[in-house]
């Protein structure tokens, strides 16, 4: 099994989170469908993290999964 996380892209992707809505973060980098999860970590021993937005409002999600605030951006992805 190859490195995990895949880093799955380089600048993040904003998201128009919806309050009380449960969101599938991938951690794996593995999916196609970024920066959520289409279950393509099965048997690689990570894990998806799921979030729930309090407030209906824009976030920026992390694609290069090196961020130390996940699912959101901290600019990690400008030092790769």
């Amino acid at each position: 099994m190859e490195d995990l996380p895949k880093i799955a892209g380089t600048a993040p992707v904003k998201h128009e989170a919806e309050a009380g809505k449960t969101y599938a973060w991938c951690t794996c980098g593995l999916s196609d469908k970024q920066p959520f999860c289409n279950g393509a970590h099965r048997d690689s021993g990570m894990t998806n993290l799921k979030v729930t937005e309090e407030e209906s409002k824009d976030v920026w999600l992390c694609t290069c999964k090196q961020t130390k605030n996940p699912p959101y951006c901290d600019g990690s992805h400008k030092a790769l």
